[in-house]
C-alpha cells in the first residue's frame, strides 16, 4: 500500500538485481534532478527530456510531510496523491459518528475543503552543491564531534539560505560524499479535497496489497493554500486522461524514501542479523495487540484502524527486506560487487570497509539502549508532544548551530506546527503504545538494566503507561501552546506527568544518543565518505545517489512481466474490479460503485504496471507521459519489487499506477464530484 512489498521468493531476479551495483543498467536509476541522465534516455526511448521539460515537472511535483509524494495539477494548487496517503488526515478530520476514512470526503465545494492537521506540502525551487563547505566542517574531527559539526555546518547553511523566510524550507541532503542544499516552497495549509475511503482504495485489502492484478482507486485530492486562498500555481502538470499505452515511455518524479543500495556488506549484515529481525517479531506483536484492541469497542475499531494499515504494512516492508538479504545468491551478489569497487579503489582509499564494518561491531554495543530511548522511543502521539516540548525548551537556550539537528532554527517552525495543530487523540490507543514500548524496553534491555530503572522505576508498563495517559494534558492543543510559549520555565514548572516523565529519561536518552554518534555515526560518516569518492573514480557520473526522501525522476515504459513461465500484462480494467468482486471483506464493493456499474465504461483502464524504478516514499507520485502530462498516480509495487531497498530488476520490478482515465471515469460516475472534473479538464 505504501510502495513497499511483502516476503515472498526472490531466486535469480533479485541476484541479478545487483550483480553490479557500481553501475546503473537498464531503467534503473532514483535519479536526482541534476544529475539525469537525458541522453541515455533519448538512446532508449527516443523521448527528449529538456531542461525545460524537467523544470515543469520539478515545478509541479510536491513532497508532502506524511512520507508521500504528490502533483499539482491544476492552476489553483490542487494536488493528486494517494488516499494511503492522505488517510491519516481524513481519520483526523471525521466527525463523531462519521468515519471519512470508510465512507470518503467529498465535499460539494471549494469551501467545504479543511485544513489536515500537520500536513505540510514542499516544492522544489532550487538545488546547489555545498559539498565543499560540508566537507571542511569537522576536518580532522571524529566520533561524536565530527557529527556535532556536520549538524552545526548543516544548520548554519540552511539557516542563512532559508534567511527566515516562513514560506520557504531548506534542507542539506547526504548524497553519498556529495552535499546539495534543496530550497523549498512551504505550504503549511494543507486542505483535504476529496478522498474515496477504504473500501474503493484499498479494495481487495491486505490481500492484493503489494500485488497485480490490482482493482484499487488509491487517489486522493488535496489542495495546497496560502494567505487563506487557494495558491496560485501556474507550472502544474497537464492531465491526461487518456489511457496509457502498452510500452509508452513514462516518467515518475517523486520522492523515494531510504534506500541501502551503496550500504557495505558488514552494514547489510548488520540488518539481517540484528534489526531486522528484532523489527519483525515486534511488528508482529503489535500487530496481535492492535487487532485485539480493535476488536474491543466499535470506538478502537476505528481508532486502530489506520495504525493496523501502517503496521501490516510495515510487516510485509520487513519480510520483504529480511527475505532479500537471506537469499545467499544476493549476497554473492553484493560481495561481487563490494569486491569489484575495492579492486578498483586498491590501496589509495585506504580501508573504509575495515572501517565501516568496525562501526558495525560497535554498533551491537550502543543498538538497544539508543533504540529503546532515543531513536524508537515512544511509539505515541502524546510521548512525541512531551519530547519535542522538553527537548524545544532546553535546546532554544543554545544557539542554532549548537542545537539537537530537529530544534535548529530552520527545522523549528515544522516542529511548532506539529505541536500546535489540533489532532484528534485516542486514550485508549495511546496507552496501547506507551505500554508496548515500555514492555519491549524492559524486554530487551533486561529488568535490572539501568536503562530500566530509568524508564520504569518501581512501575509495571501497564500502571505508567496508565498513568501517564490518563494524567496528561497534553491532548489539548490550547496546553500545548502554552508550554510552548512559557519556554523552559513553563516546562520545568509543570506538573503534567509526561512532561515529568520526559524530563526525567531525557538525559539518558541523550547520553545513548552521544555513544551511539561518538562509536558509530561518527566513524561511519568519515567510511561512508571515503567509499563514496572510491566509487566515484570507478565508475563516475553512471551512479545515482541512495533514496534520501528528496525529488527524484526515474524513467521507464508501461510494461509487464513475466515470471515462472506466467505472463502478467500491464493493464487490469473496471471490468475486472466487478469480476473480482465476491461481497465479501476484502473484495466487497463500496455501495456508489455498485450503484455506478451501469453507467461506467467496462473497458477503462483502472490500474497499471509500468517497469520505472521506485521505492517508499513515492506514494502519490506523478505519473507523467513524454509531453509532461500526468496519466497516473504510483501507488504500489509487486511483489518482486520487495528488493528495491537493496537493488532493482527492470526484468520483474514493477510499479502498480492508479489510471487518470479511471479517476475522471469515476470522478464523474461514481462521486459526482463535477467541480474537481471541470478543474482538471479545464487544465
Amino acid at each position: 500500500m505504501k510502495l513497499f512489498s511483502r516476503a515472498g521468493c526472490l531466486g535469480a531476479a533479485l541476484a541479478t538485481a545487483t550483480l553490479l551495483a557500481s553501475a546503473a543498467h537498464a531503467d534503473e536509476g532514483l535519479w536526482t534532478y541534476d544529475h539525469f541522465p537525458a541522453a541515455k534516455v533519448k538512446a532508449a526511448y527516443g523521448v527528449d527530456i529538456t531542461p525545460t521539460w524537467m523544470a515543469k515537472v520539478q515545478a509541479a511535483s510536491a513532497r508532502l510531510s506524511v512520507g508521500c509524494s504528490s502533483s499539482i495539477v491544476s492552476g489553483h494548487g490542487l494536488l493528486l496523491t494517494n488516499h494511503h496517503c492522505a488517510a491519516d488526515c481524513a481519520h483526523s478530520l471525521s466527525p463523531p459518528g462519521e468515519d471519512y476514512t470508510k465512507v470518503g470526503f467529498v465535499p460539494a465545494a471549494g469551501t467545504a475543503e479543511r485544513t489536515c492537521p500537520g500536513l505540510e506540502g514542499d516544492v522544489v525551487l532550487s538545488i546547489a552543491d555545498v559539498t565543499p563547505r560540508m566537507l571542511a566542517a569537522g576536518a580532522g574531527l571524529s566520533g561524536r564531534a565530527l557529527v556535532q559539526a556536520r549538524s552545526a555546518a548543516r544548520a548554519a547553511i540552511e539557516t542563512s539560505a532559508c534567511a527566515g523566510d516562513p514560506k520557504l524550507y531548506c534542507e542539506v541532503v547526504d548524497l553519498g560524499g556529495r552535499f546539495d542544499l534543496y530550497k523549498y516552497r512551504r505550504y503549511t495549509d494543507v486542505r483535504l479535497a476529496f478522498d474515496p475511503g477504504d473500501p474503493a482504495a484499498f479494495f481487495g485489502g491486505d490481500p492484493d496489497n503489494f500485488n497485480f492484478p490490482r482493482y484499487a482507486f488509491d487517489c486522493a485530492f488535496l489542495r495546497l493554500y496560502d494567505n487563506g486562498l487557494p495558491a496560485e500555481t501556474p507550472q502544474h502538470l497537464a492531465w491526461n486522461p487518456e489511457p496509457p499505452r502498452d510500452g509508452e515511455p513514462v516518467f515518475v518524479s517523486g520522492n523515494p524514501g531510504g534506500t541501502f543500495r551503496e550500504q557495505t556488506l558488514s552494514q547489510i549484515e548488520t540488518e539481517r542479523d540484528l534489526t531486522l529481525p528484532l523489527q519483525l517479531a515486534e511488528l508482529a506483536e503489535l500487530r496481535g495487540r492492535l487487532i485485539r484492541f480493535g476488536e474491543e469497542s466499535a470506538a478502537n475499531a476505528r481508532a486502530a484502524d489506520e495504525p493496523l494499515n501502517e503496521v501490516e504494512n510495515d510487516f510485509k516492508v520487513t519480510a520483504g527486506r529480511l527475505s532479500a538479504l537471506g537469499d545467499p545468491d544476493f549476497m554473492a551478489a553484493r560481495r561481487a560487487a563490494e569486491a569489484d569497487l575495492r579492486a578498483k579503489a586498491g590501496q589509495s582509499a585506504g580501508d573504509p570497509w575495515a572501517d565501516m564494518a568496525a562501526g558495525e561491531t560497535a554498533l551491537a554495543g550502543v543498538y538497544m539502549p539508543y533504540r529503546q530511548l532515543e531513536g524508537g522511543a515512544g511509539q505515541s502521539q502524546l510521548f512525541g508532544y512531551a519530547r519535542d516540548l522538553v527537548r524545544a525548551a532546553i535546546e532554544r537556550q543554545k544557539p542554532s548551530t549548537e542545537r539537537l539537528p530537529r530544534y535548529a532554527d530552520g527545522q523549528m517552525p515544522d516542529v511548532e506546527k506539529g505541536l500546535l495543530d489540533a489532532d484528534p487523540v485516542s486514550p485508549g490507543l495511546e496507552q496501547l503504545m506507551l505500554e508496548f514500548w515500555l514492555s519491549k524496553s524492559r524486554e530487551r534491555l533486561t529488568a535490572d538494566d539501568p536503562d530500566t530503572r530509568l524508564l520504569l522505576g518501581d512501575d509495571s508498563p501497564e500502571t505508567l503507561s496508565k498513568h501517564l495517559v490518563e494524567g496528561t494534558r497534553l491532548n489539548d492543543a490550547a496546553y500545548r501552546k502554552a508550554l510552548w510559549d512559557g519556554g523552559l520555565v513553563a516546562i520545568e514548572s509543570s506538573d503534567d506527568p509526561l512532561i515529568r516523565f520526559m524530563l526525567k529519561i531525557d538525559p539518558g536518552a541523550r547520553r545513548a544518543r552521544a555513544a551511539f554518534e561518538d562509536e558509530v555515526a561518527g566513524p561511519e560518516t568519515r567510511a561512508a565518505e571515503a567509499i563514496a569518492k572510491a566509487r566515484f573514480a570507478a565508475y563516475g557520473d553512471a551512479l545515482y545517489p541512495d533514496g534520501t526522501f528528496t525529488l527524484r525522476l526515474s524513467y521507464g515504459a508501461v510494461e509487464g512481466w513475466t515470471w515462472r513461465g506466467k505472463t502478467v500484462p500491464p493493464f487490469t480494467t473496471f471490468a475486472g474490479l466487478y469480476d473480482r468482486a465476491t461481497g465479501q471483506p476484502p473484495f466487497d464493493l463500496d455501495s456508489r460503485w455498485i450503484a455506478a456499474k451501469p453507467r461506467l465504461n467496462p473497458a477503462t483502464i483502472f490500474n497499471f504496471v509500468t517497469n520505472n524504478d521506485i521505492i517508499g516514499g513515492n506514494s502519490g507520485s506523478p505519473v507523467v507521459d513524454a509531453n509532461a502530462a500526468v496519466i497516473g498516480t504510483a501507488f504500489d509495487g509487486n511483489i518482486l519489487s520487495l528488493g528495491g531497498d537493496y537493488g532493482y530488476d527492470a526484468r520483474v520490478n514493477r510499479s502498480v499506477v492508479l489510471s487518470t482515465a479511471a479517476i475522471i471515469e469515476a470522478l464523474q460516475k461514481v462521486y459526482g464530484a463535477s467541480g474537481l472534473v471541470r478543474e482538471l479538464e479545464a487544465e
